[in-house]
């Protein structure tokens, strides 16, 4: 009997797998019954989009030629956007709290949500704020037309970089009657991203099975253009420092680092899978007399940890929660300004 082949065993129809979801036991992140088709196979070298040669990339545009130029000369502070899906309102007051205390925001889908602003115009409405944005871009509700049309008006508006990710399966969120699509997965997205000339960055899962394939992976997104990898949380500052000696350079690291400020936000952080936080840090968050100081004296200490490692350019500070998007960027500006 012959076997499916990777992009139809996957329910995310990745080819360049696996993605970042996938169980401490191996499992599939949509079908836990199922392991990771990708689990025992080994690493799936980039040959280009649809197996096709890989389209010749553009030259930077200004503001991607900036972004470089200054991960280069100084180490960056990102902070995820905590604003609510849908709401300008949430967006103006975000930015308004975030401008000139953060390098840049790191403006993806919110996790809550599935129905969001398309990608270029969060960028507009952020960026008429006067906070420069670096995009998040995902496969799961767009074909790789829609993914182009992104990237060209990406372009227009001078984002500081699109971060390529495969995203969640439709089935995960409160949307599930959406078909998902998945023409592309992050590996052929960077691809697009670096021909249309912007500052392309991925993600990396480093404790996340097969863990010793990781760097592996990584690297093939670098073969496909990426030019900075965001380490998702992986336990601290000396796991990343191992992951980014087995990537063996070729890339600009961002760590993630979490931003924790009261029971709520620890308990959602908590519920993600493949996460691993540095011991005892939501302990402490949970137990403090003031957990929102301890959170950001917590991140602080964090973020100094990670900048001082070779290879890093910048951390992204990472968190929310619904209902405290303006609180939650208080503190992530907060954390910003001891950094700087």
């Amino acid at each position: 009997m012959t076997s499916l082949p990777l992009i139809d065993a996957c329910p995310k129809r990745m080819e360049y797998g696996p993605c970042g979801g996938v169980g401490f036991d191996g499992s599939c992140e949509i079908d836990a019954t199922h392991r990771c088709a990708f689990l025992h196979r080994p690493t799936v070298p980039w040959t280009g989009i649809d197996r096709a040669a890989v389209p010749v990339p553009a030259p930077r545009t200004a503001a991607a030629a900036q972004t470089l130029t200054a991960l280069d000369t100084r180490p960056w502070v990102v902070a995820d956007l905590p604003a609510r899906a849908l709401s300008v309102s949430s967006i103006d007051a975000c930015a308004e709290i975030l401008a000139g205390e953060v390098d840049a925001v790191l403006a993806g889908d919110a996790g809550s949500a599935r129905v969001q602003f398309p990608p270029a115009y969060r960028a507009h409405l952020l960026q008429r704020r006067g906070l420069r944005v670096w995009t998040g871009l995902n496969m799961r509700d767009r074909n790789r037309v829609a993914i182009e049309g992104e990237l060209a008006a990406l372009a227009v508006e001078g984002v500081a970089g699109v971060h390529c990710v495969t995203g969640d399966h439709t089935r995960t969120g409160h949307r599930p009657d959406a078909a998902p699509v998945f023409d592309l997965d992050s590996t052929e997205a960077a691809a697009l991203a670096r021909a249309a000339g912007h500052v392309v960055s991925v993600a990396a899962s480093p404790a996340a099975p097969p863990v010793d394939r990781r760097a592996a992976r990584l690297r093939e997104k670098v073969r496909a253009g990426a030019d900075v990898c965001f380490v998702n949380h992986a336990g601290g500052a000396e796991p990343v420092r191992r992951f980014i000696e087995e990537a063996e350079g070729g890339i600009r690291f961002i760590p993630c680092v979490p931003v924790v400020v009261d029971h709520a936000s620890a308990d959602l952080l908590e519920s993600f899978t493949t996460l691993v936080l540095p011991e005892g840090f939501l302990e402490r968050v949970r137990g403090a007399r003031d957990p929102r100081a301890e959170g950001i004296a917590l991140a602080v200490a964090l973020a100094e940890e990670m900048l001082a490692l070779p290879g890093v350019v910048g951390v992204n500070l990472s968190g929310g929660r619904d209902g405290a998007e303006d609180a939650y960027a208080e503190a992530l500006a907060e954390v910003a300004r001891r950094l700087r």
